[in-house]
């Protein structure tokens, strides 16, 4: 079955809110942070083992019933304005047969990405045309009675936070419950775009087959065992007894194996730049709110010359303090993104810019590490019980690794995206065979 697995979508159609967007919310301005988005789709699919009470109906009625709180989401985007035009034209709803159980699957999800992909309503590129949905949802019928829900969100107007929202939202509706998360739309007035240019790695609509995919699981035996490898020096330097988090561990493991596999392949360390993905929200001053819509998202950055690479690529636990305090710097920086527009101009906007830039410098190497580990994946539930596994697909951003909680939320899966050349040496690499093997 091996790379043959089959998916028919056997219907398709349009899920409308339930009621109209008023005419004053007819127009959606994007932010300066949504327009620095690579060009696809926030995706995630989850997985359920038995869903034979599933209510296809119910999925649809409590998605349009949804739909108001989150308007732009029914709309279309206009690329020319930077805006969306909230014509309630729907969110896409696709129903498909798988031809296998989900038991089989399961056996192959680690090596066929393809296989992911199919279980997706959208190509992850198929974003900022005017006739792209902003949503679209598969619901995948495997013969055991398991389903996989695949959804797609444009990266364009939204980051991961406010999609966890949306999920969250729409699996409560589903479940019945009588209050739904509605978050505020004020970041577009703080942040307004400013018809930058696309960035210089911006991701183009067909699909770059260079870049490869795949997943490692850290479960909490080999999690320990990094934090026991830490722990001495991070009280030392802290002087916190609190160990450091599963997501400093394995950040610091990934990104050590793939420096190795730079020296490995150019002969030398080139400089470094770690880009690590932050969350805004409630970090202000004042603190936004935690679903607030759109793009709440910064970056923090460690540099590291030719002789720092060198020296932390053999010694994990600095090259985690480095991490860590890059992370808490960045953090440090949110507070005063309000209260400080040129601060935060180039906090948010010039420092991504800058970082972007460098993706094409041949001495340096660019890594990106974005953790959803937080967003709450395995409580989604739409009435037929929690999904035994939530999984990315492939994403085209190179040197990109992207973090997943694991089912019972003492792991993390990391899913790796790398150049087809630079993916046998660091899959090979002998500390991550250690400790994912």
């Amino acid at each position: 079955m091996v790379g043959k697995m089959k998916v028919e979508v056997v219907s398709r159609r349009a899920v409308k809110p339930c009621k109209p967007t008023p005419s004053h919310l007819a127009v959606h301005k994007i932010s300066v942070l949504d327009e620095l988005n690579p060009s696809i789709h926030v995706i995630r699919i989850l997985y359920y083992e038995s869903a034979n009470s599933m209510d296809l109906g119910l999925l649809e009625e409590s998605l349009a019933q949804v739909l108001p709180h989150f308007y732009p989401l029914a709309g279309r985007y206009n690329r020319d304005h930077h805006c969306v035009d909230c014509t309630d034209d729907g969110a896409d709803f696709a129903v498909a047969d798988v031809d296998c159980r989900l038991g089989e699957f399961f056996e192959v999800e680690a090596a066929v990405s393809e296989n992911l992909d199919r279980l997706l309503p959208l190509d992850i590129c198929a974003v900022d045309e005017p006739t792209d949905p902003l949503l679209a949802v598969q619901i995948n019928r495997f013969q055991c009675g398991g389903i996989a829900v695949g959804v797609c969100a444009s990266h364009r107007i939204l980051d991961s936070a406010t999609f966890g929202t949306f999920l969250t939202a729409w699996s409560n509706a589903a479940c019945g419950g009588d209050s739904i998360i509605s978050p505020d739309f004020i970041l577009p007035s703080l942040f307004p775009s400013q018809n930058l240019p696309p960035l210089q790695f911006e991701v183009s609509r067909t699909r770059d087959p260079t870049i490869v995919s795949k997943m490692f699981r850290f479960n909490k035996k080999a999690i320990s065992k990094l934090r026991e490898r830490l722990t001495e020096k991070w009280e030392s330097s802290t002087g916190s007894g609190r160990p450091p988090s599963r997501v400093v561990a394995v950040s610091t493991v990934l990104t050590q194996a793939l420096l190795r596999s730079d020296k490995a392949k150019h002969g030398r360390h080139r400089i470094s730049l770690i880009g690590q993905a932050i969350n805004i929200r409630e970090r202000t001053i004042p603190p936004v709110h935690k679903h607030s819509f759109g793009t709440w998202a910064s970056l923090s950055y460690l540099k590291l010359d030719e002789k720092g690479t060198e020296r932390v690529v053999g010694d994990f636990p600095e090259m985690a303090m480095k991490m860590r305090e890059a992370t808490a710097q960045g953090v440090k920086d949110c507070a005063r993104i309000l209260s400080d527009r040129e601060f935060g101009r180039y906090v948010l906007v010039d420092s991504y810019f800058e970082a972007a830039q460098k993706t094409e410098d041949p001495d340096y190497k660019v890594v990106w590490v974005t953790d959803l580990s937080k967003f709450g994946d395995y409580e989604i539930d739409f009435g037929f019980g929690k999904p035994v596994w939530a999984s990315m697909a492939d994403v085209p951003l190179k040197d990109h690794f992207i973090l997943l909680n694991t089912r019972d939320n003492e792991g993390i899966e990391a899913w790796v995206y790398l150049h087809e050349s630079d993916m046998p040496v660091f899959e090979q690499d002998e500390e991550l065979r250690i400790l994912t093997g």
